[in-house]
């Protein structure tokens, strides 16, 4: 038995039959080609799977594609309106570091995003508390933190007092 499916996703309509079994995670990656979306730990745990879906971080791996029937989704193709130009905090995590390998960078992104629209200016302390549920075997963090903190302050500077 298959079922119909009907997403937007990164401001695209795609329609589908899939099996209901069938992952969000697997269904991105394999259906849409988009594999931006990193599958690591299929437990929810490690964070390297997280999309936005109506703009909530979630675990890409923890729902089936049907529960995305009807919504929108946003992976990390979708961060920048122009391929050719990376996003403001994809252009902070290059210029802090804040990445090594990558793979779980996309995840982390994608965690952060409505992490600074609910806080646009953190303490160190609460970016790591936002990264707690991500896990990267790679570095140490700080860079990371180094690359949300430079993320928040220009963009703040850019809305301006």
């Amino acid at each position: 038995m298959r079922f119909k499916v009907e997403v937007e996703v990164n401001g695209r309509r795609y329609q589908r039959e899939v099996e209901p079994r069938l992952l969000l995670s697997d269904f991105l990656r394999h259906d849409l080609g988009l594999t931006g979306t990193h599958v690591g730990c299929e437990h929810g745990v490690c964070g390297a799977c997280t999309v936005l879906l109506d703009g909530e971080a979630v675990r890409s791996c923890l729902l089936l594609a049907v529960q995305a029937h009807g919504r929108s989704l946003t992976t990390v193709e979708g961060l920048a309106s122009d391929p050719e130009q990376l996003a403001p905090l994809q252009q902070a995590f290059r210029e802090a570091h804040g990445l090594q390998c990558g793979f779980c960078t996309p995840g982390i992104l994608m965690t952060l995003v409505p992490f600074l629209a609910e806080n646009p200016d953190p303490t160190e302390d609460e970016i790591r508390l936002a990264l707690s549920g991500n896990l990267c075997r790679c570095t140490g963090y700080q860079h990371i933190v180094d690359a949300v903190l430079l993320a928040a302050r220009k963009a703040r500077e850019l809305s301006g007092p």
